[in-house]
């Protein structure tokens, strides 16, 4: 364990009798306090709700009135794990922070807390990249800095093309439990607000489409419906 986060047994036991005691006396007094969700963890908004943490990511992990149990960017080993005081070793490679969370509280309670309230955030993503291809400035695979939506995705390679680009149909290709899997998305509505705009994984392929693009892939896309929902390709 690294030294620098080492805890002691007797500060460590203060610390979450503390926290026990104030949650059994409903909210702790002395100015507002921040809003977490129930034991079971933080719904996370927006994008990170469906982020999923990889290797080497660095995580943020708040304890609701225990700082003892707070890390400010800990490390997903290689092997997909971080370390955590009193619970050990957990897999967070593969989880949204909203799981992860939920797995914390979850072994934190009743052992160690009555109702722990738990709050997960993607400091920074090391692991995950996007392809983005087709009618954009500069085609390539990028590092995702944390949760990434479709737009951001293309504004890494510069933005569109906009002399050949086909903002109605951008099409994300990503694997589901082993099988290929596309959806089509118009980026104009979006970009409009009146489309959601989705969630980019790591590994996903994102193809713009455009007058430029020749052979099979113009022709597969050219045949996709504009349809937000993932299905095998």
């Amino acid at each position: 364990m690294n030294g620098s986060r080492m805890i002691g047994i007797a500060g460590l036991a203060a610390a979450v009798m503390s926290a026990t005691a104030c949650a059994s006396l409903g909210v702790a007094s002395g100015g507002p306090q921040p809003v977490f969700a129930a034991a079971s963890g933080l719904p996370q908004q927006g994008a990170s709700q469906d982020y999923r943490i990889g290797p080497l990511d660095k995580l943020n992990i708040t304890v609701f009135q225990v700082k003892d149990l707070t890390l400010e960017e800990v490390q997903v080993d290689g092997s997909g794990r971080v370390f955590l005081p009193l619970i050990g070793s957990v897999v967070a490679a593969g989880k949204t922070t909203q799981e992860l969370s939920t797995e914390i509280a979850d072994r934190l309670r009743g052992q160690f807390l009555q109702s722990p309230q738990v709050a997960v955030w993607v400091a920074e993503a090391i692991s995950q990249k996007v392809t983005v291809d087709g009618s954009v400035v500069e085609p390539g695979v990028y590092a995702m800095s944390g949760p990434t939506t479709l737009l951001q995705a293309v504004a890494m390679a510069k933005g569109p093309d906009l002399k050949y680009a086909n903002l109605g149909r951008v099409a994300v290709f990503r694997t589901i439990n082993g099988q290929r899997n596309v959806a089509v998305f118009d980026l104009k509505a979006i970009r409009a607000g009146k489309a959601s705009d989705p969630v980019i994984l790591g590994n996903d392929i994102v193809v713009v489409e455009g007058s430029q693009l020749k052979g099979t892939l113009r022709e597969v896309l050219g045949a996709l419906p504009v349809l937000a929902i993932f299905r095998p390709y």
